[in-house]
């Protein structure tokens, strides 16, 4: 049972998937966030390819733990995509997963110019990582 993350932003959307027994994320690609269709379109046809049949999508919360605009933003985001895809889609805190992606990137000596490429997707495999070990734990 594989399961897809999606770290939503306004330029670049990172996706990550699990391993088949939903143990192991790691990063697949980034998609560029708009046009949205496009990205929609995308992402359907990751989820009939890998045989996907969860997808968890990162919702910004502030540190304070409350919602700001661009948590607004992800929830437009998942109602387009609950209407794209036929399996279940989930929000997941986020919080740091970018913060966390570039300290990986940089201590794995990635240069600058790959990290931006890199980021969005390794953002994705530690949020849907830390949602593995939540759920199996």
């Amino acid at each position: 049972m594989r399961i897809l993350a999606i770290d939503h932003g306004t330029k670049r959307v990172g996706v990550a998937i699990s391993d088949e027994t939903a143990t192991i994320a790691q990063p697949l690609e980034f998609i560029p966030a708009q046009p949205q269709a496009n990205l929609l379109n995308r992402i359907a046809e990751l989820v009939a390819q890998r045989n996907v049949h969860e997808i968890v999508v990162g919702l910004p919360r502030n540190m304070n733990g409350t919602f700001g605009p661009a948590a607004d933003s992800v929830r437009e985001f998942v109602a387009s995509l609950q209407q794209a895809v036929t399996v279940p889609v989930k929000t997941w805190d986020e919080r740091l997963t970018s913060v966390q992606a570039n300290r990986f990137l940089i201590d794995s000596g990635v240069r600058r110019d790959k990290r931006k490429q890199k980021v969005d997707q390794t953002a994705a495999a530690i949020l849907l990582q830390s949602y593995l070990d939540r759920a199996g734990g």
